[in-house]
């Protein structure tokens, strides 16, 4: 079974091909990138216009007419752009980034408090709408985490990860959801500082794209 991953940041592709290779091996990986697509999006000041919803419509065409039975995509910056993918795809899943963790960590939190951290800071205005109205969620950004990624400091990068959950957890916090697919490498480094359920967005999507899929 083919899965077409569709990446627009570098830092996006060992995460979710990784997870995919522990918890979904028999799937069939394949890669998409356009990492001008991030880098236009900031550039042009457009936002989604006409010509990103058709550059996204071109990148999930070619992905299924190489057979792949659900599409992934990796950045979190492209909602309405990915919602019409999906809209003109009702035989197949087509994922957000985010919106099976946000299901998932709803689930989790049985109503309680959802702590949010994030290493790109417009992930923090773009990604609380995606959550139900109601969610109690608190965020925190992770200062200095995706430079400390960008230098090749994967320790200094987890450290601030850590930081900033233990920052929630005393904020009440009952759950951790990593928002960027970058942070996943700080899972288990999160998980022992605060000792509380802690969410990945590649884990939860795999998750739901293997449900899906194999019902």
């Amino acid at each position: 079974m083919r899965i077409a991953l569709i990446h627009a940041l570098a830092h996006s592709v060992a995460p979710i091909n990784e997870e995919l290779a522990r918890a979904w091996p028999e799937a069939v990986r394949m890669n998409l990138m356009d990492d001008s697509l991030s880098a236009d999006l900031a550039r042009s000041g457009a936002g989604l216009d006409a010509d990103m919803h058709r550059r996204f419509e071109s990148l999930a065409a070619y992905a299924e007419g190489t057979g792949a039975r659900g599409i992934l995509f990796t950045c979190s910056a492209f909602g309405s752009c990915i919602e019409a993918v999906a809209a003109r795809r009702p035989h197949m899943p087509v994922l957000k980034p985010n919106e099976a963790m946000v299901a998932e960590a709803v689930a989790v939190a049985r109503g309680g408090r959802i702590g949010l951290v994030a290493s790109f800071a417009p992930t923090l205005t773009s990604m609380p709408p995606e959550f139900p109205p109601g969610t109690e969620l608190v965020t925190c950004l992770a200062e200095g985490a995706m430079d400390a990624l960008n230098r090749g400091d994967d320790a200094g990068h987890d450290a601030r990860v850590v930081e900033a959950a233990r920052w929630l957890v005393g904020q009440g916090c009952d759950v951790i959801a990593l928002s960027q697919f970058s942070m996943a490498r700080a899972q288990l480094a999160v998980h022992r500082a605060v000792g509380l359920p802690v969410l990945t967005t590649p884990g939860s999507a795999v998750r739901a794209l293997r449900h899906r899929l194999e019902r």
